[in-house]
């Protein structure tokens, strides 16, 4: 097989990033899908459903989940983020509970998903889609980091096409 200069180089800089950020209150610690502590990176807390219930009585009000205009204003929130700052965004699907994108940045993931939420938030509470003392998002998220191509293409496919069902177009 025929090597390209592109394996002799260090690549200090990620490709792009798959974020992902869930609505509050739709993910808690000791759910049958696993959880991590917020004291640390791999901290896992293995499925509890005493635990789970607890969290949930804990919560200041209901899980959140997005409405199909609720779901457009976080779009185009995000969309606005990215033409602002100059981010290069390959995919973006935002769900009732959660929102996945792919994004090139000049910034840490995490300011980029910061500013995600902030927008969006801002957005949402602008359009009177959401109580201004509702707690809309969880904390943090994640943040994977993408160094080839491959991984780049496998993060596409599953923001657009590994998320279950189609929900109504956004406008």
């Amino acid at each position: 097989m025929p090597r390209d200069y592109i394996e002799f180089q260090a690549r200090i800089d990620p490709i792009a990033f798959l974020i992902t950020f869930r609505t509050y209150g739709t993910w808690v610690h000791g759910d049958e899908r696993g959880s991590f502590h917020r004291q640390g990176p791999g901290k896992a807390v293995e499925p509890n459903p005493a635990l789970q219930k607890s969290d949930l009585a804990q919560l200041k009000h209901p899980p959140v989940t997005f409405d199909t205009a609720q779901r457009a204003a976080v779009e185009s929130a995000i969309r606005e983020v990215c033409q602002f700052r100059k981010y290069a965004l390959y995919a973006l699907n935002v769900r009732t509970n959660h929102v996945h994108c792919v994004v090139a940045t000049g910034d840490t993931p995490e300011k980029a998903m910061t500013s995600f939420k902030s927008y969006a938030t801002r957005r949402l509470r602008d359009e009177n889609l959401f109580h201004p003392d509702a707690v809309i998002w969880s904390r943090h998220g994640s943040t994977l980091y993408l160094w080839s191509e491959n991984e780049v293409e496998r993060a596409l496919d599953y923001v657009v096409n590994g998320q279950g069902d189609d929900l109504p177009r956004l406008k």
